[in-house]
């Protein structure tokens, strides 16, 4: 094993782009081609669900493009050959059934917990599979979810697991219903986890409905992390009160004896968290620029990683230097590359030269890998292809990466 404090090349193309042949290579380079033109982007991202609404044969040039790109397949079963592929190269896998969450029934709800349920049986079959990642409006209706942040998690500064626990007031007895039978439905998907031997990663998501996320999450935390770590909350540091948050969660689990389980992003909801914001006339809560987003990103990796005792961390970014903080932060603390309160992730399709090289260091690092029909992971994909015209530099250092290996291989 590789000394962790030893720098870590995430130029080395070689290793990021071993598991691509030359037509991979140039279809990538085809796709980042495409989604450095924001103006095809922006165009693109509003015709395809209509023209997949609409029935239109577009769904061959859908899966041939960006569907294969940063999706691993349609169903649970099709997944596996990406997952053997990364498994070659020390790879793990975050597994996530693409389908977004919306308004639904009871039934609708327990048929998504019994499909996660049956997800996380099929990961533990594979060895490179440690987590998978739900949301919980695949569980509840968001409306519910929108309610609750208002009548009860905004109200008083104790911790939300006390109020959590406490009376639902301003929730008639069907939404009072809806909520128990949320709460059941999270402790089956848990427990099944826990006893598969699997991680479950729950995602972040709105901030006028993350309290009560929180409250679900750290609820689990509380019941399932004693002497492992089986749920992982969801941290976006992109809004401006998340390091603070992250603080309180970590007293708390030194307080109520548990470990808590933090997955590390900057964020997915900014232009729609602004707008909202903006349109109702209250604080935005995102930070004011992303130099603040950085700066508290880091200093996230920088706490969990002195706190290692009390918190098992996913650094889930794209950026290069907050990976190569982390890997030097745990470095300064001796402790091992494969140490397993410490993991490293990043979205299957995008910046692979950080991926292989840190696992060629020997860390734990996984991709994040969505599955599901083409029609149903439209909403994800349409993000991938928003995300890489937008954040700045992404897409043009993906572009300059795949050349760079273009010219090493000289095609």
């Amino acid at each position: 094993m590789s000394n962790p404090a030893q720098p870590i090349n995430f130029n080395n193309t070689e290793k990021a782009f071993a598991y691509k042949t030359d037509r991979d290579l140039k279809r990538a380079r085809f796709l980042f081609s495409a989604m450095h033109v924001a103006p095809l982007v922006k165009l693109g991202t509003k015709i395809t669900p209509w023209a997949i609404k609409s029935g239109l044969p577009v769904k061959g040039i859908i899966k041939n493009t960006l569907f294969r790109q940063f999706v691993g397949g349609e169903s649970l079963e099709e997944t596996v050959g990406v997952a053997d592929m990364l498994e070659k190269y020390n790879v793990q896998v975050i597994l996530d059934y693409g389908v977004e969450g919306g308004e639904g029934d009871e039934n609708k709800y327990e048929a998504e917990a019994n499909y996660f349920i049956k997800v996380i049986q099929f990961a533990s079959t594979r060895k490179n599979i440690p987590f998978i990642s739900i949301k919980i409006t695949g569980l509840v209706s968001i409306s519910l979810l929108e309610k609750l942040d208002t009548t009860l998690f905004t109200k008083g500064t104790e911790p939300l697991r006390t109020r959590f626990n406490n009376k639902l007031e301003g929730l008639s007895q069907e939404e009072k219903g809806q909520w128990e039978q949320l709460i059941a439905r999270t402790s089956r998907l848990c427990q099944a986890a826990s006893d598969a031997g699997i991680g479950i990663m729950i995602d972040a998501e709105e901030s006028w409905i993350q309290d009560a996320i929180d409250a679900v999450a750290t609820e689990m935390m509380a019941q399932f992390n004693h002497g492992k770590v089986v749920v992982y909350n969801t941290i976006q540091l992109y809004r401006s009160d998340r390091l603070s948050y992250l603080t309180k969660t970590l007293e708390e689990a030194a307080q109520s004896g548990f470990i808590a389980g933090l997955k590390l992003v900057r964020g997915a909801y900014m232009e729609k968290e602004r707008a909202r914001a903006e349109k109702l006339g209250y604080p935005s809560p995102i930070q004011p620029n992303k130099e603040s987003t950085d700066r508290d990103y880091d200093a996230a990796v920088q706490l969990c990683i002195a706190k290692i005792e009390l918190v098992s961390i996913i650094v889930a970014s794209h950026n290069e230097k907050s990976n190569l903080l982390a890997a030097n932060e745990s470095g300064s603390k001796q402790l091992p590359a494969n140490h397993p309160h410490l993991h490293f992730s990043q979205l299957y399709g995008m910046s692979d030269n950080l991926t292989f090289n840190l696992a060629d260091a020997g860390y734990n690092v996984s991709k994040y890998l969505p599955f599901g029909p083409v029609h149903e992971v439209i909403p994800y994909l349409m993000r991938r292809a928003q995300e890489n015209s937008s954040v700045s530099g992404q897409t043009g250092r993906e572009l300059e990466l795949i050349k760079r290996e273009f010219s090493r291989r000289k095609i």
